[in-house]
C-alpha cells in the first residue's frame, strides 16, 4: 500500500498548482499576444478600411454602413479576446498563490 504523510501531500498538490498556475499563464500571454496581433485580423480590419473608402468615394451609403458594422464587429471580438486573455492570467496568479500557500502550510 501507496503511504504518503501530510507533507508529501501538501507538496504533491502545490506542484500541480503550480504546473497548471504556468500553464495558464502560458495560455494567457498566447491569447493576448497571439490572437490580438494575430496576421488575420490585421488583413480583415485593412480590407473593411479599403471597403469603406471605395464606399465613400463611390457613394455607395449601404457599402458603408456593413463596413462600420464589421469594424464594429471586429472591435467587439478584441475586447472579448483580451477579457478572456486578462481572466486566464488572473486564474494562473491565483493558482500559483495557491502553490504558495500551500508550501507555505509544510512543517
Amino acid at each position: 500500500m501507496f503511504s504518503m504523510t501530510v507533507n508529501d501531500f501538501l507538496l504533491s498538490m502545490a506542484t500541480a498548482l503550480l504546473i497548471c498556475g504556468i500553464v495558464m499563464l502560458g495560455i494567457g500571454v498566447y491569447t493576448l499576444i497571439g490572437k490580438l496581433m494575430g496576421k488575420e485580423l490585421r488583413t480583415i480590419a485593412d480590407q473593411t478600411a479599403k471597403l469603406a473608402q471605395k464606399g465613400i468615394t463611390e457613394e455607395i451609403s449601404g457599402l458603408v454602413g456593413n463596413a462600420r458594422t464589421l469594424i464594429e464587429a471586429l472591435n467587439n471580438m478584441v475586447k472579448t479576446t483580451a477579457g478572456i486573455g486578462i481572466l486566464l492570467l488572473l486564474l494562473g496568479i491565483i493558482l500559483l498563490a495557491a502553490a504558495y500557500g500551500l508550501v507555505l502550510q509544510i512543517n
